[in-house]
């Protein structure tokens, strides 16, 4: 199912599911972004505004981005806030943000859905500050290549929605290529599966301070 459709009809239960991976990412969001300082922040796949609840107790100024309006209306009725505006967006078209405007980029759950890393790492230089963050919590391509992909249920029966497998090497090549440095990166597990295949990735670039044209 297209991703735009697939999380409109999801938007009603993505809160109050049974769902680890949503879980888990908000576990991972909230003990990797505690070690930073931000205070302007775009925020991709803001989705219900689960992770806008923490990033709003930090941050000054938040922007979040999703592809589906029924998303965003769930996180208008959650979060009122003059801080945080939210848009609809197509992240796969350029985004309508000032360049160097902020410290803090997140992308939680959404390239997974999106075929061309290189464009959004493109666009992530050009609105983060020298110095900034781009912090990427996604379903790890070992969860992935074991067939595990987005997906929840319905009246109908299990609905799929449309994916991408993106490799580690990826996310650390096109980082590199765009003018990010590499500063952390941590594999999350199910506390019931330590051992097993990680459910997330986490990754925190930098953007570099040195030599960034691009």
């Amino acid at each position: 199912m297209k991703v735009e459709n697939a999380y409109n009809i999801w938007a009603d239960q993505y809160d109050t599911n049974s769902n680890k991976t949503r879980d888990l990412d908000t576990k991972s969001t909230i003990e990797t972004l505690s070690k930073l300082e931000f205070s302007s922040v775009i925020e991709l796949g803001c989705g219900t505004g689960k992770n806008t609840i923490f990033l709003i107790k930090k941050a000054e100024k938040i922007i979040g981005l999703d592809f589906s309006q029924e998303m965003l209306n769930k996180a208008k009725l959650k979060i009122n806030d003059k801080r945080v505006k939210f848009r609809k967006a197509d992240l796969t078209t350029e985004w309508k943000i000032d360049n160097d405007s902020a410290d803090l980029i997140t992308c939680n759950l959404v390239l997974e859905h999106i075929e061309d890393l290189d464009f959004i790492f493109y666009q992530a230089n050009k609105k983060l500050k020298n110095g900034g963050a781009f912090f990427i919590s996604e379903l790890h391509p070992f969860k992935q290549y074991s067939g595990s992909k987005a997906k929840f249920e319905t009246e109908n029966g299990t609905q799929e929605l449309e994916t991408y497998v993106h490799h580690i090497s990826e996310y650390l090549n096109v980082a590199s290529e765009n003018g990010f440095e590499l500063v952390e990166l941590k594999e999350w597990f199910d506390e019931e599966n330590q051992i097993g295949i990680p459910r997330l990735i986490g990754i925190v670039f930098r953007k570099s301070t040195v030599g960034n044209n691009v």
